[in-house]
């Protein structure tokens, strides 16, 4: 039999989330919280994420919280390490640890409506019991791994991303990398010289901007940090510049018309050969997908050990990957750059609310949906952060996770003792209004399929417009739109 343990909150996650929503109940007195962790240390996504080059395509004076800035970032896009060592250091500050159970990972959760609490269930079998569940899980935690046909007879290496092993060196190898999204377009250059020959399995180009990258000088730095009023300017300042992009992805094409020139630029400068231009050209509209950022992914592509195959996987064997022209690819490793499982990411967990609705069931086969990207109808004091329909295409998530955390802190204030459940219409006004906009978005009309929808073509990950406009949204708790129990 595990343990139990009473407590005010469940936070689940220590990414940048559940950091945000443990600081802000420590801001309010509130010490009558855990946060659940399944892995041994801080960080999420960005402990787990420790391939060749990785680093945030967002600049890191954004990438960060609003009350906790950080001076001393080297780069104007900070790499990996220096992301985590900034959570790790936030987690210090605000002294969190005490409040985490580490190696704690959340199976499940029922909501007991006699007692108005959540029974939350983790898989070393303990029980953790609070009238209020807050899950900062975010969506790119499970890696999408595709079924190769043959990949059990595979005798050399293969693994994803986001799951690197550092113990096999690369060097004089074989490599075929399956995928060309966010993070293969970072390790790719950074393995492509030390490699003898790099496969790259590509399904759809990317559209690539350069990206603005430097070093920050240190006189800048030493600025911010005795002027932090400098700094706050300098944020607002990109924040404005990477809002203005918004425009473009919701329905005014003209805008995407400008930035594929750009790219299309970016792929002249740096391949010569024209078939290959040709293969790396996208044939939909920019912004369909996620738009990407990098100065060394073209060259990487266009060096004599590299090569671009479209034709697809069509099977593996024990030495080599056959693709869909039935041309044999001799390899000694398979890396996985498919990124990860966003719109079925909760398909597994058993969630389970009043009268035993079941979360992970009915967002299967009706698709994600919330009130506001942060509760369910059905499921009180169940509090999502980055929730559906709140992920960004052109601005920082930090800036959304910071205004769900204030709008979460308010609802709890105003649930004290009791449940707050939001009405199924305003949860329909919500979803319809989103819907609505997102068909007029890039997203819909863009003429590609992208991570953004679900099984049935439905975009549930995109907030379609500007974040002030959430943050507007999301100030204050609607009391009218929530039933309060108990």
């Amino acid at each position: 039999m595990g343990n139990r343990t009473e407590t005010g909150v469940v936070i689940v996650g220590t990414g940048f989330s559940g950091l945000g929503m443990a600081i802000q109940l420590r801001k309010e007195g509130r010490e009558d919280f855990v946060i659940l962790e399944k892995a041994d240390d801080v960080g999420g996504t960005w402990r787990d994420n420790t391939y060749p080059g990785c680093a945030c395509d967002i600049p890191s004076h954004m990438y960060s919280f609003s009350f906790e800035q950080n001076p001393g970032w080297s780069r104007a896009y900070s790499p990996q390490p220096e992301i985590w060592q900034y959570m790790r250091d936030v987690a210090a500050k605000y002294d969190l640890h005490r409040f985490i159970r580490f190696g704690q990972e959340m199976t499940g959760a029922r909501w007991d409506a006699d007692e108005n609490r959540w029974h939350v269930a983790s898989k070393s079998g303990d029980e953790f019991v609070a009238p209020a569940l807050v899950a900062g899980v975010g969506a790119l935690h499970l890696p999408q791994i595709p079924k190769l046909p043959g990949i059990e007879r595979f005798k050399g290496r293969a693994f994803h991303s986001a799951q690197w092993e550092h113990d096999y060196d690369l060097t004089g190898k074989r490599v075929a990398v399956v995928g060309t999204g966010a993070s293969a377009i970072q390790f790719v250059p950074r393995i492509a010289k030390d490699v003898a020959e790099l496969t790259l399995f590509q399904r759809t180009p990317p559209w690539i901007m350069p990206k603005p990258d430097r070093e920050m000088p240190e006189a800048l730095r030493k600025t911010f940090s005795s002027v932090p009023l400098l700094q706050r300017a300098f944020r607002n300042v990109l924040y404005w510049g990477l809002e203005a992009r918004a425009i473009g992805f919701n329905g005014q094409p003209w805008v995407m018309k400008i930035g594929q020139r750009i790219a299309k630029r970016n792929i002249h400068k740096s391949v010569k050969d024209p078939e290959l231009r040709r293969k790396l050209t996208p044939d939909y509209t920019m912004g369909c997908k996620r738009v990407l950022v990098s100065n060394d992914y073209y060259p990487a592509l266009a060096r004599d050990n590299v090569d671009v195959v479209t034709d697809g996987v069509k099977e593996v064997r024990e030495h080599s990957v056959v693709d869909g022209a039935g041309v044999e690819h001799e390899v000694d490793a398979i890396i996985y750059g498919t990124g990860f499982h966003v719109t079925d990411a909760f398909d597994d967990l058993e969630i389970i609310g009043r009268d035993g609705r079941n979360l992970g069931k009915e967002w299967a086969t009706e698709g994600m949906r919330t009130y506001q990207g942060i509760t369910v109808s059905g499921f009180p004091n169940l509090f999502f952060l980055l929730g559906p329909n709140t992920g960004l295409g052109h601005n920082s998530v930090v800036f959304m996770i910071e205004a769900q955390i204030s709008y979460v802190a308010q609802a709890l204030r105003l649930a004290r003792g009791k449940a707050l459940d939001p009405r199924p219409e305003a949860q329909e006004r919500f979803n319809g209004e989103i819907q609505r906009k997102l068909a007029k978005g890039i997203w819909t009309q863009g003429g590609c399929k992208s991570w953004y929808l679900d099984a049935k073509g439905v975009n549930r990950t995109i907030w379609p417009g500007f974040t002030w406009r959430y943050w507007l949204d999301t100030r204050k708790v609607r009391r009218e739109d929530y039933e309060l129990l108990g």
